[in-house]
């Protein structure tokens, strides 16, 4: 159609048709501005569905992510409850029954002492991407978003740190009775010694009972954010 009016204009001035010429002038300016406008359009709308659908896979990507965080932590809890049950009855006021019941005790203090430690880690690869260059700052549902960045920058730095507070103490009892460890039992022992025993995992039991309410909270806070995903 350029050409068209091209053409047209050549022969209108050809036979001194200017006022004419302008028209077509002004056709043919009219036209590509038009094109243009358009072509802007289909671009911002393509920049559009594309920012979109980068959004609904971070969505997507944190949903899966925190799923297998929920696991996870489902595993680590089933190891330490146990330990939280078997210290509580170690240390209760009539504990001097077990020092006559070795078997007893040493089949709590392997739960306690014996069983391994585990402690939570998150996947934050999802996060980590989306953060990388401030792309999840420009997504549009800014309540679930803000609740992520809560999660990846409060919740769960602060887990981390109680997972290293926890860890290292643990490596202090693993340390200290790495004997009855590497030999899977503890001599008979008398009620003073079973008290200096449990004096030893006290302060690891403390930071325990801390750490599996605050995995317990956590879930509940990834429950609240996966139900916002839903809605």
């Amino acid at each position: 159609m350029i050409k068209l009016f091209r053409k047209t204009r050549q022969n209108l001035l050809n036979e001194g048709k200017t006022s004419k010429y302008f028209k077509y002038a002004i056709g043919e300016i009219v036209l590509v501005v038009i094109g243009i406008l358009i072509a802007l359009q289909i671009n911002n709308w393509n920049e559009g569905r594309k920012h979109v659908e980068s959004e609904n896979e971070f969505i997507e990507g944190i949903y899966n992510d925190l799923t297998q965080d929920k696991k996870y932590i489902e595993v680590v809890l089933s190891v330490l409850k146990p330990k939280i049950k078997a210290y509580n009855l170690l240390n209760e006021k009539n504990s001097e029954i077990f020092v006559e019941d070795k078997n007893h005790i040493d089949s709590l203090l392997n739960m306690y002492l014996f069983k391994g430690q585990r402690t939570f880690y998150p996947i934050s690869g999802t996060y980590q991407s989306a953060i990388a260059g401030n792309e999840i700052n420009t997504y549009k549902n800014k309540e679930v978003t803000s609740s992520i960045i809560k999660l990846y920058n409060s919740t769960y730095p602060r887990l981390i740190d109680n997972s290293e507070i926890l860890d290292d103490r643990w490596n202090h009892l693993s340390e200290k009775y790495s004997h009855e460890r590497r030999t899977n039992h503890f001599d008979k022992m008398d009620k003073t010694q079973l008290s200096n025993v449990l004096d030893d995992m006290h302060y690891h039991y403390i930071q325990l009972n801390w750490y599996i309410t605050i995995l317990e909270n956590t879930t509940i806070e990834i429950n609240e954010l996966q139900n916002k995903f839903d809605d």
